[in-house]
Order: structure tokens, then C-alpha cells, then sequence
């Protein structure tokens, strides 16, 4: 049995015992068996507040829940996607494939943008904010046909490639990172949004020695995600697209004068269900990172849910860290450089 994370009536996150890949009924029946004090979260509405200005180091996407309490999107926000009845609305039916787990993933980089955003794992309540390399702004170069990312990009939450792990087919450690995701639905996303995706395959990136997963996932509430079940639903009904994927991490740092990067299982993706052990494994690791059973190596676990966790703070510790960030204001110029297309 793996240990999972349930909200009690306190707000706080409590661990119990449960099947990973359970549906959402047995997950009702079991939490219910545990204790009348838990329940189920209602799929949340989250806030950004921004703050400094956009295209500069000192830009950052802090997140709020609804309740308005500033929140960590790497601790504070559910690894797994569930619903309870609502405004009389009744919940979602369970899905009848058990191993089909809907999750967060919170949304770092819109498709078709450049600069490269990410949640800033080592910052007080980790806001989205810019990757800095060198003193400069990053941005992911346009690889001929590809403008910047191809895919909206992002993370899941409560999860963590920890580097003191070694995978046992790959042999490499964890990037230090939460785990990435490709969504490939139909909308456009922006920075700081959550979605719930339904998982379809993993992608065994090797980054100059580190394990970095690509989990491949569509919006569940995307038009296709009916019909795109597992990633060869992908292959049959996207030709190209896993094949551009690959093409695109192996090549996308090139032009900044790296070597490509390679790939564990011979570049091919993996299926829904080793991705969703990855997922759970990453998730373990997070549990022992936010309890402090494991060397951080820097990692700013300030979280307000994790009731055990020695990282829980108040909302008012909270909201001095986004009040002492700079407020917010007009946008830098972007250099035309970005724009540039590369042929590699």
C-alpha cells in the first residue's frame, strides 16, 4: 500500500493508506474508513498575483488559493485532481479504467512562447519566475519548424526528482527538480494556471547526466482527451508529434553551445502506467522532502498544509514573503535575438 495525501477538516494535509492508482470511490471509501474528519477537496480555483516587471530577474507568479492565503504551487497544491459535490452540482463519476488518475500541473510556459519560466524551487513559497543563466534572461530557442516550447509546459506538484536517488533502468540521479509535463491539448495556456491532466506516457530525458522525466498529458477537459487514452492513441491519431518531441529535447540547447541530450530507452516513450509509477515514486520522494527525512540540497520547503510537516508556516509569514517582492510593474523589452530561427 502507498501512502497518500488527504485534506482534513482542519485544511491540513494528512497522510493515509491507499492504492496510488485507485479510483476516486474507493479513495472516498477509504478516507471515510480512516476518519469522519476527511474529505475530499473540490477541485480548487487558483489565484496569481504578479509582481516586479515581466521579462526581468526580479519578475515572479505567486499563487493564492480560494480562501486568498498565499500558497507554495510545489507543496501546497495537490498532486492529485479530485472533486465532491458542490453548489448541489454532484461530483464527477468515478472513472471506470481504475488506473486513470486525473492531476494538478501547474502551467510554467504557454505553447509556442520562449522564455523559459519555472517554479523557483529554492525562493520562499516558490513562485513561478524566469531561469537567469550567466547573468541573463533564458529563452528556449526556435529549432526550424518549432517556435519556442511545443507543447504547454509545466510541473506536477508534490512531486521531486530527488538527486540523491539513483533510477534503476537509467542509472542517473534526479535533477533536483518537480517532475516536468508536456500538455498537448488544444488551448493555450499562461503562465501560473492549473489544470487537470490525464497522464499518457513518459519520456526518459538524460540532461547533461540527470534524470529529467518529460510525463506526456493532456488536459482532461481538452476535446480529445476522450479519445487519447494511453500514447499510442497519441502516435496513431498525431503523427510526428511524439517523434517532434524527442526532436526537440534533443536539440533545444544546442544553439546555446550544449551537446544534445540523450535518452534512456533508446528515446521511446514509456506507457500510462510505468509513467504513473514515476509520478508515484517522485511523490514519495517530495513526502520525504517536505518532512525533512531527506537532505533538501536547497530546496525552500516553506508550505501552509502539510500539518507534520516542521516547513508549515502561517498565512501571515506568508504574505510578508510576497509583500517584501517588488511590486509590480511595466514590462522590459524582450530582444529581437529571441525571435531568431535556428537551424540545427
Amino acid at each position: 500500500m502507498s501512502p497518500l495525501l488527504l485534506r482534513c477538516s482542519s485544511g491540513c494535509l494528512v497522510t493515509v493508506l491507499g492504492s496510488f492508482s485507485a479510483s476516486r470511490n474507493k479513495l472516498v471509501t477509504q478516507a471515510a474508513a480512516a476518519s469522519h474528519l476527511y474529505y475530499l477537496r473540490k477541485t480548487m480555483h487558483y489565484l496569481t498575483e504578479e509582481r516586479g516587471h515581466p521579462h526581468s530577474p526580479d519578475y515572479r507568479i505567486y499563487f493564492k488559493n480560494s480562501e486568498g492565503k498565499y500558497i507554495s504551487p510545489f507543496h501546497d497544491i495537490p498532486l492529485i485532481a479530485e472533486t465532491e459535490q458542490y453548489n448541489d452540482v454532484p461530483a464527477k463519476k468515478p472513472k471506470k479504467n481504475e488506473s486513470e488518475v486525473i492531476f494538478n500541473m501547474v502551467v510554467e510556459v504557454p505553447r509556442w512562447s520562449n522564455a523559459k519560466m519555472e517554479i523557483a524551487t529554492k525562493e520562499p513559497l516558490n513562485p513561478i519566475k524566469q531561469d537567469v543563466k550567466k547573468g541573463k534572461l533564458r529563452y528556449v530557442a526556435n529549432i526550424f519548424p518549432h517556435k519556442g516550447y511545443i507543447w504547454n509546459y509545466g510541473a506536477i506538484p508534490q512531486t521531486w526528482e530527488d538527486p540523491n536517488h539513483t533510477d534503476k533502468d537509467t542509472k542517473c540521479c534526479g535533477d533536483n527538480d518537480p517532475i516536468d509535463v508536456c500538455e498537448i491539448g488544444t488551448q493555450v495556456c499562461s503562465p501560473g494556471q492549473v489544470i487537470q491532466v490525464k497522464v499518457l506516457g513518459i519520456l526518459a530525458m538524460i540532461d547533461e547526466g540527470e534524470m529529467d522525466w518529460k510525463v506526456i498529458a493532456i488536459n482532461a477537459e481538452d476535446p480529445d482527451a476522450k479519445s487519447l487514452n494511453s500514447i499510442e492513441d497519441v502516435r496513431k491519431s498525431r503523427p510526428g508529434h511524439l517523434e517532434a518531441t524527442v526532436e526537440w529535447f534533443r536539440k533545444y540547447k544546442v544553439p546555446d553551445g550544449k551537446p544534445e541530450n540523450q535518452f534512456g530507452f533508446n528515446g521511446q516513450f514509456k506507457d500510462k502506467d510505468f509513467a504513473v509509477e514515476i509520478i508515484k515514486s517522485t511523490h514519495e520522494h517530495w513526502r520525504a522532502l517536505v518532512w525533512k527525512q531527506t537532505n533538501s540540497g536547497g530546496i525552500e520547503c516553506k508550505n501552509i498544509s502539510c500539518c507534520e510537516s516542521p516547513f508549515k508556516c502561517s498565512a501571515d509569514e506568508t504574505k510578508d514573503v510576497v509583500q517584501s517582492a517588488p511590486a509590480y510593474g511595466s514590462a522590459h523589452p524582450v530582444s529581437p535575438e529571441v525571435d531568431k530561427w535556428h537551424f540545427v
